[in-house]
């Protein structure tokens, strides 16, 4: 019998949220396609954790794009400048920090983009979030409701095919706590994930990083552990 399932593009970092999505992606029927990124970060860590993932879940198709943002630098990520540490939750959200990628994901959404239009997709999962996050730009609901606008004017499939490309983000308003209570009842397993922004040499998360706070905030908020190891953890 043929599969007769439509297909998906998932954006897949190898994080906490974008696990999630791929399970949610598969959940609601996709046959999810996953797309990952090496542009330079520091915490490339998150390829093997993203690869991880995949196989987990059984993914058919797995690319992973590289690219060189650090041409352009302008966040810790990309450049040499330090990742802020310990700091409390009203710095977190006081601006936006420095490490935002400039541009990142409309950037990753075009190479997503494009590779749903080979494969016939129309659904693009993206694990962006807007309330317990970073504060970045890319993250916010009129940033994925622009880039969908934008999409369905960009792509022969919308423009003559007469489908339309749907970009979902259905972790846009959930909690972290949220998140992780919905990704432990579809069975994810969030020691093969990596979210911190500047890990040990071995892989281990720092713990004090802005993405280690919320990401362990999150886990204790659900009354739960987070599996994934760690150099250091808030308390210790």
């Amino acid at each position: 019998m043929t599969d007769t399932k439509p297909k998906a593009i998932v954006l897949l970092s190898g994080g906490l949220d974008s696990a999630t999505v791929l399970a949610i992606a598969k959940e609601q029927g996709f046959d999810p396609l996953a797309i990952s990124f090496r542009y330079g970060q520091r915490h490339e860590a998150e390829i093997a954790s993203a690869r991880k993932v995949v196989e987990a879940a059984g993914v058919t198709r797995h690319v992973i794009v590289d690219m060189d943002l650090r041409v352009f630098g302008g966040s810790a990520l990309t450049a040499s400048i330090e990742v802020p540490k310990d700091r409390a939750p009203e710095e977190m959200e006081a601006d936006i920090p420095i490490t935002y990628v400039p541009a990142r994901n409309t950037i990753f959404l075009s190479y997503a983009l494009a590779f749903a239009e080979v494969e016939g997709a129309f659904d693009i999962f993206i694990g962006v979030n807007a309330v317990d996050y970073s504060g970045y730009p890319d993250c916010r609901p009129a940033f994925v409701e622009a880039f969908e606008a934008m999409a369905n004017l960009a792509t022969k499939a919308a423009v003559e095919g007469g489908r339309k490309l749907v970009i979902h983000a259905p972790l846009l308003h959930m909690t972290k706590a949220e998140i992780v209570q919905r990704g432990t009842a579809l069975g994810v397993d969030y020691g093969l994930t990596s979210s911190c922004y500047d890990p040990e040499p071995d892989g281990k998360a720092c713990g004090r990083c802005d993405a280690c706070h919320l990401r362990l905030r999150g886990f204790a908020e659900a009354g739960l552990t987070d599996p994934a190891p760690y150099a250091s953890r808030a308390g210790d």
